[in-house]
């Protein structure tokens, strides 16, 4: 009995049993096998763009796409009607049945990306056809539609936009954060996608792309539409642009050592043709670049790039490698996309026919190419311009050129002289990366309760990404911004050193560019700079909240109380008052979503926009600034609504004294010594980050006082 139960225990146990997956599991490891990284991602909605049949397309990522992956196309657009099931698996329009699969022209077809994308991030759509009278914002998560904030309906939104489509991408992998830590540092992520980018404004050269990182006003990658080889030369570079020989190839195409694949006429499934841009033997690269295309689709072949490696070893030496640039067009019929989850291999007929004919095309047009360029040094180092006139001259005797004129040209010319002394009244003693010590002893504002430590803000203020806005008016705003600049005085303020503030009260300080020294406005400047953030933040402003939240009325009676002149409109103080409440709350949806301006229906202000988050503007002013919304913006006309509003956001936040607390010296009000601080380091620091300034500064606001060669002049009449 014994040895019988421990026989029966020793049996192994038996099958498990088959369950069926759930539906979000399903989805999930789907997505893992679709979307492995950033980049991955880039390349379905660049796809998707370019079947769309975009000719603009504009990227903006942060943190390597990790934070904030956003891609902005002029396609056809989506209609609303399909808006529900865009992010559902299997759902297409590229395909209705199996055997649309042999006459496939589009990259997508499957319809899994964008459903994949929405298992492992959170992600938005924002949409307009050409017959829409609106664009529609959706958000999506898990494969379905989902409410923007909470209380609302899941439904799609009415909003502005343009035609066309932006999808944007955020938190990336906050569900799976084992392939969150996996991947390599935002730096590499960003480039694999500036790398996919670049491939596909290649081959699509007549599409404008636009690669950037979120918040910095350059990009990356910008395109025009061009010509492929010019793409190349703009996108790789010269040292590759001047090296391309161009070769096109074909199944109908015959040369004396190979003919067409068969005999006879070529079955129309078994037609192609390759064009292909590779460098001359005069170029060697540490590695081989390789782009392929199939039917205008990115792959990768393993036996294509070696066969014609194997053509470059013959001319290139010992490692050392070219760039290959191959479009292949095959028949649809003769390609199986549908071989890998990510469609990065394909598999055709005749492959290694097709390789054959195109290594043999290549290999006759690099051999024919005996050309070699060499570059030499004319100016050699350490000797005088003379001895180097002598051996130049020399070498060109050696040539058998005919040089005599030159010579005797060269001859007359007087040697050069040595570099130009740098005389004292030339020289610049200040630089405006140096820091004081003061800079590294923060005084906090007592109005602010968020506990930042500003003094790190102080020497690194955070880039402040532009916000992407369709409407007509604040494009228009931007332009006259950009138009309106003043390059030298940029320049000035860009670099310059901060000397000191010369009257608090009236807002002037002295800054020093090289050799001359200015009196500014930093008030002025200051309501310049804050201006163009609230320009370039329009729709997307950070809140500074108000606790507790003050009542609207009690703070314009306030400034009206203390505004003088008010008789003159005719009114009372009290129906003045009355008429600017009423204006702010019947305005206060179009205040609370463009501008962050939050009044409750009981008449408190709630929130105000933050425009930099390293200073907090004087709260004394506030009653001055909700006042003024009332007369002063125009509120008839959307552009002159939203010009003179960040007009008056913009005084707001500048540090001009309030009329509501009377001017003391340093020290003497509690605000007035952290006033004074976050002007030195914050805002002179901010002002050479950001202002781009117009020419009205120069009017009464920038004057030079002082340059440094005509003091020296003065000193020597002395």
């Amino acid at each position: 009995m014994g040895e019988q139960a421990q026989n029966d225990s020793q049996q192994p146990p038996g099958p498990s049993p088959i369950q069926r997956l759930h539906e979000s599991l399903i989805n999930r490891i789907a997505a893992g096998e679709i979307i492995h990284r950033p980049a991955s991602a880039l390349k379905e909605l660049l796809e998707n763009c370019l079947d769309a049949g975009a000719t603009s397309i504009r990227i903006t990522v942060k943190d390597g796409g990790m934070k904030l992956l956003q891609i902005q196309d002029n396609g056809c657009g989506i209609h609303k009607s399909d808006l529900p099931i865009l992010a559902e698996r299997f759902t297409t329009s590229k395909i209705k049945s199996f055997s649309d699969l042999s006459r496939l022209t589009t990259y997508g077809f499957r319809g899994e990306a964008l459903a994949s994308i929405s298992h492992v991030a959170h992600m938005s759509v924002v949409t307009k056809t050409k017959t829409d009278s609106c664009a529609w914002k959706a958000c999506y998560s898990e494969g379905v539609l989902v409410p923007p904030k909470a209380g609302q309906t899941p439904d799609p939104k009415p909003c502005a936009g343009i035609d066309g489509t932006t999808i944007v991408i955020e938190d990336m992998f906050y569900s799976t954060p084992t392939r969150l830590s996996a991947l390599r540092s935002p730096s590499e992520e960003y480039a694999r996608i500036l790398d996919v980018v670049t491939k596909y404004a290649v081959h699509n050269s007549k599409v404008a792309f636009l690669c950037k990182k979120a918040g910095s006003v350059t990009p990356e990658l910008s395109t025009s539409p061009t010509s492929i080889d010019q793409a190349i030369r703009l996108l790789y570079g010269h040292a590759i642009g001047k090296e391309l020989l161009h070769i096109e190839v074909s199944s109908s195409s015959t040369d004396g050592t190979s003919r067409p694949i068969g005999s006879g006429n070529v079955d129309n499934s078994e037609k192609w043709s390759a064009e292909a841009y590779c460098t001359s033997p005069n170029y060697q690269a540490k590695k081989t670049v390789f782009l392929l295309f199939i039917n205008h689709r990115l792959v990768e072949s393993s036996s294509v790039k070696r066969a014609i490696e194997s053509v470059y070893s013959g001319v290139l030496p010992k490692g050392a490698f070219p760039f290959v640039y191959l479009s292949l067009e095959i028949d649809p019929r003769s390609v199986d996309v549908n071989v890998h989850p990510t469609k990065r291999e394909v598999i055709f007929l005749n492959e290694e026919i097709v390789t054959e004919r195109i290594s043999d095309a290549i290999q006759q047009v690099v051999s024919q190419s005996h050309s070699r360029t060499f570059e030499y040094q004319t100016l050699l180092p350490g000797r005088s311009n003379e001895s180097n006139a002598k051996v130049g001259r020399k070498a060109r005797e050696e040539e058998g050129g005919e040089e005599e004129e030159e010579d005797e040209d060269e001859e007359e010319r007087p040697a050069s002289s040595h570099p130009t002394k740098l005389y004292p009244h030339h020289k610049v003693r200040t630089s405006l990366h140096d820091r004081t010590l003061e800079s590294m002893i923060p005084v906090l504002n007592p109005s602010r309760s968020d506990g930042d430590d500003v003094s790190k803000k102080a020497v690194g203020l955070r880039d402040i990404p532009e916000s992407s806005c369709d409407l007509t008016s604040i494009l228009e705003l931007r332009k006259l911004v950009q138009k309106s600049v003043h390059h030298d005085l940029t320049e000035i303020i860009k670099k310059h050193t901060f000397v000191g503030i010369v009257d608090d009260y009236r807002c002037l300080s002295l800054i020093q560019h090289a050799t001359k020294l200015y009196l500014v406005n930093h008030a002025a400047l200051a309501e310049e700079m804050f201006y163009q953030l609230a320009l370039m933040q329009f729709g997307s402003y950070r809140r500074l909240k108000l606790d507790p939240p003050p009542p609207l009325r009690t703070l314009i009676k306030l400034a009206v109380d203390a505004e003088p002149g008010t008789e003159k409109s005719g009114l009372s103080k009290n129906e003045i008052v009355d008429r600017i409440a009423k204006t702010l709350v019947s305005r206060r949806s179009m205040l609370a979503e463009y501008f962050e301006i939050n009044i409750t229906s009981d008449g408190e202000i709630e929130t105000l926009p933050h425009l930099m988050k390293e200073y907090t503007p004087d709260l004394n002013k506030l009653p001055a600034f909700l006042m003024r919304l009332g007369p002063q913006v125009q509120w008839q006309s959307e552009k002159g609504c939203f010009s003179t509003l960040m007009r008056e956001l913009a005084y707001f936040y500048s540090p001009s004294p309030s009329h509501f607390i009377p001017w003391m010296p340093d020290g003497v009000h509690p605000q007035a010594k952290a006033a004074t601080w976050q002007t030195e380091h914050v805002l002179f620091q901010a002002t050479r980050k950001f202002l781009v300034a117009p020419r009205s500064l120069l009017e009464n606001d920038v004057v030079q006082v002082a340059n440094l060669p005509d003091l020296y002049r003065v000193f020597e009449r002395c």
